[in-house]
């Protein structure tokens, strides 16, 4: 799975010269978190709602609300945006755009189509996408079994499961309590949860859980 598939577009862009307020109203509208500021078609930075509610506050003085408003009205995006932006390419792999978010604490990259921005993938993205490979959103059985981290385990839980009549919609592998094992999650419609759990019973170091979901 690539960043082009999963990515949020079109991008709904800033100007420099955008006022915070006004950010900030348009950040509400569209229920946004984060905004490309981009001038004459090229990124030059990014704004989140924290930056642009950091610079709101910080502005509240001794000042009258009359001229606390106007100040706010004259501080434009270009003096609160970060203009160290990382981005990624329609094509990179979606896991690793997950790291570079993960790595960097940040919620959201623009995606790059040469100097041309195409799309955000943000962490709601990527939320979408565990729902997808977890098979959140479908009735089943849901299986997490510990097993060795040697070649075949895989092809042997599938055979099990193909044996009893049940069809796969998930399987993810996840870390395992250490090094020599591993973590197996599926999700699978078509077999009851006990006949399931005396069928992998003894394929597996452990079943740590198995439950209708």
């Amino acid at each position: 799975m690539l960043v082009g598939e999963r990515m949020t577009h079109p991008v709904i862009p800033v100007h420099p010269e955008t006022s915070v307020p006004e950010a900030l109203t348009l950040m509400r509208r569209e229920k946004i978190r984060r905004l490309p500021v981009v001038d004459h078609g090229r990124l030059v930075g990014i704004v989140t709602d924290r930056d642009l509610l950091h610079a709101s506050a910080s502005s509240a003085t001794t000042l009258s609300v009359w001229e606390l408003n106007y100040l706010l009205s004259k501080l434009t995006v270009e003096r609160v945006m970060c203009t160290d932006v990382l981005t990624v390419a329609e094509d990179t792999p979606i896991e690793e755009a997950a790291r570079i978010m993960a790595d960097n604490k940040i919620g959201g990259l623009p995606v790059m189509r040469g100097d041309h921005i195409v799309g955000m993938i943000t962490e709601t993205n990527l939320f979408r996408v565990l729902l997808e490979m977890t098979g959140a959103r479908e009735k089943g059985v849901r299986a997490t079994v510990l097993v060795p981290d040697r070649a075949g385990q895989l092809a042997q839980l599938t055979h099990a499961v193909a044996e009893l009549g049940g069809n796969i919609i998930a399987l993810s592998t996840f870390a395992g309590e250490d090094l020599s094992n591993s973590l197996v999650m599926c999700k699978l419609t078509g077999v009851e949860p006990e006949l399931l759990r005396k069928q992998l019973a003894p394929l597996v170091e452990r079943i740590v859980d198995i439950r209708e979901s």
